[in-house]
């Protein structure tokens, strides 16, 4: 644990402030996994490299912007790393998380009180919370590409950014939306994973 952390902060250059909120969220997640299933389990040896990095990247490629959304939240991931990150370095920046299991929605808030961020939490479905106008959406390991263009259509704002973490199979997931969606794209490669990437997407609309 002590050197996935260190690989963590050689990669993220953080404040002591917001290492402490790191490592507190970290103590949380590994509180409740065993009750919620947050993360496999067989991952929490590597929370920082394989939740925490992973998560910290996008925030590196987002593009400016004061409202921030990410969808099926989860764990937290990404939108709670971001928010803490952005706490220091984007502190105009407001981030709401949308997470329909309620379990998940309350750890989300009780990490955000505990650590002292201010994050928004709609505990919904995705397809029902009502239409946020974002400037920037964001959503990990949740849904196929063409699912959650729709997504992004329903809570980005007309000239917003969707980020997507994306694994292996990103290059057929974007063939196959492309048979429904039209889509700006722009590709980074993921910084945890050779094979996975970040995908931008702007000028979202159907084919």
């Amino acid at each position: 644990m002590k050197s996935d952390r260190a690989s963590f902060l050689a990669q993220i250059n953080v404040s002591r402030e917001t290492l402490d909120r790191l490592d507190a969220y970290a103590g949380l997640l590994e509180k409740w996994n065993p009750a919620i299933n947050l993360v496999a389990p067989s991952t929490l040896r590597h929370i920082w490299s394989r939740h925490f990095l992973d998560s910290a990247q996008i925030l590196e490629i987002a593009p400016n912007g004061k409202t921030w959304v990410d969808i099926g939240t989860g764990g937290g991931f990404p939108g709670l790393i971001v928010a803490i990150l952005a706490a220091e370095v984007r502190p105009d920046l407001r981030m709401t998380c949308i997470e329909s299991d309620l379990r998940k929605a309350t750890f989300l808030k009780t990490v955000a009180r505990e650590v002292g961020v201010d994050v928004k939490v709609l505990s919904q479905r995705i397809e029902e919370a009502e239409p946020q106008a974002a400037d920037i959406l964001s959503a990990r390991a949740l849904a196929p590409l063409g699912q959650l263009l729709g997504f992004a259509q329903r809570h980005l704002s007309p000239n917003g950014r969707a980020l997507f973490l994306k694994g292996a199979s990103h290059a057929v997931e974007t063939k196959e939306a492309l048979e429904s969606w039209q889509f700006q794209a722009d590709t980074y490669v993921s910084k945890t994973n050779p094979d996975a990437v970040i995908l931008s997407l702007g000028d979202i609309h159907r084919a």
